[in-house]
């Protein structure tokens, strides 16, 4: 039997967001293909892929930015590369929310707000609950719900929300995001290790 490696998707991937999920990672135990990160993704998904199942441990946390391109952009074509692999097991998506111009949305399970709150409702870019419940808004988002991921988690913009998720505050609200999909996918137990 294949041992697949464990993915969370995150759709952003500027340098704050970047900062934040390294940071997340090196607190959770996760491993973070930090070459992930940039607007937009600068990987192709096969590019992905192959660091993935490289990576020395998982959960393995995967950024994907499409900068605001309209509809499937250079992000959302790699994330759908790679979640059709074989030997990748999905744990979750952070859909991050942004301004997009498009306004494409997402369906999400339920979103964090940027006080570290859980709610039904969508969350803007800032962490501040949306009027809509089970959706989001964002410009990575637009394929999420074409793809089996077991829970989609709304977060505000990453390492930001008004500095509340900075790196250099550990960036909490990622942290927490993070965290809340591994437990709820059975896979951590409260403790950092690898």
């Amino acid at each position: 039997m294949i041992s697949k490696k464990r993915v969370i998707l995150i759709t952003d991937g500027d340098a704050s967001a970047r900062e934040a999920v390294i940071t997340a990672a090196q607190q959770l135990g996760c491993f973070c293909i930090s070459k992930s990160g940039g607007n937009p993704s600068p990987l192709s998904g096969e590019s992905l892929i192959q660091l993935i199942l490289e990576s020395p441990y998982d959960p393995v946390l995967v950024l994907f930015d499409d900068c605001g391109y309209p509809e499937e952009g250079p992000g959302e074509k790699a994330l759908m590369t790679v979640c059709k692999h074989p030997e990748i097991e999905l744990l979750g998506a952070l859909a991050v929310a942004s301004q997009s111009f498009s306004h494409e949305w997402t369906k999400v399970h339920f979103s964090i707000d940027r006080n570290g709150e859980l709610t039904e409702f969508g969350v803007d870019k800032d962490g501040i609950i949306d009027s809509e419940v089970g959706r989001i808004r964002g410009d990575t988002v637009y394929v999420l719900d074409q793809l089996p991921i077991p829970i989609v988690m709304g977060i505000g913009d990453l390492g930001k929300m008004g500095g509340r998720d900075e790196a250099k505050k550990g960036a909490p609200i990622t942290t927490q995001a993070i965290r809340m999909i591994l437990e709820r996918s059975g896979h951590y137990d409260g403790t950092a290790s690898r």
